[in-house]
């Protein structure tokens, strides 16, 4: 389109083009409603106007088709994952308590819960959020999960959380208490 206009301004010999400096200056006094453009380096948008093939668009859009669905492809393993592996644990750690659940992947049902704030774990403990609430915890909650025929779940700690410490301790009460705990650590 520019390239267009400047051949036109040129083809009626009212414009002067300089190369040595690359800048171009229309004298046409009706060009723009009256304004003189004086060097235009840069087009509005702050990129050169130039034209893709068709000379329809601007480089500056994206010529890349997008797909309807950009997470078409799923691997296998990601889609029977869930199902091989149906069970997993959700350790929460705050200041003032100690949770942990094991859910069943397929169904989001929690299979069985423990934490420091009910009551038969609350009686027993002096502090509800150190490491031996944290072995209570794990140990209620292996004896729950192996009543709902549990014996096996996995484990892949938040974005944020480190397998150290607190968490450690409740993946490995519930280890030491028969149920078999994959750690999947990124």
């Amino acid at each position: 389109m520019l390239k267009q206009v400047i051949t036109e301004a040129c083809n009626k010999r009212k414009c002067l083009v300089d190369f040595s400096t690359s800048a171009i200056c229309l004298l046409n006094r009706r060009f723009h409603s009256g304004q003189v453009l004086s060097s235009p380096s840069r087009s509005f948008f702050g990129v050169e106007d130039f034209l893709d093939d068709d000379n329809s668009r601007p480089y500056t859009y994206k010529k890349e088709k997008k797909s309807k669905n950009p997470q078409k492809h799923v691997s296998f393993k990601n889609r029977t994952n869930a199902y091989m592996e149906p069970f997993c644990l959700d350790v929460f750690i705050s200041k003032r308590f100690v949770s942990a659940s094991v859910t069943h992947r397929v169904t989001c049902k929690q299979v069985a819960v423990a934490g420091t704030n009910s009551k038969d774990i609350k009686a027993v403990l002096k502090s509800r959020s150190d490491i031996p609430a944290c072995l209570a915890v794990g140990r209620f909650l292996a004896e729950r999960a192996k009543e709902a025929d549990v014996y096996m779940c996995t484990y892949t700690p938040r974005d944020g959380d480190k397998f150290e410490g607190k968490i450690r301790a409740v993946v490995q009460s519930l280890i030491d208490n028969g149920i078999d705990v994959k750690v999947y650590l990124d």
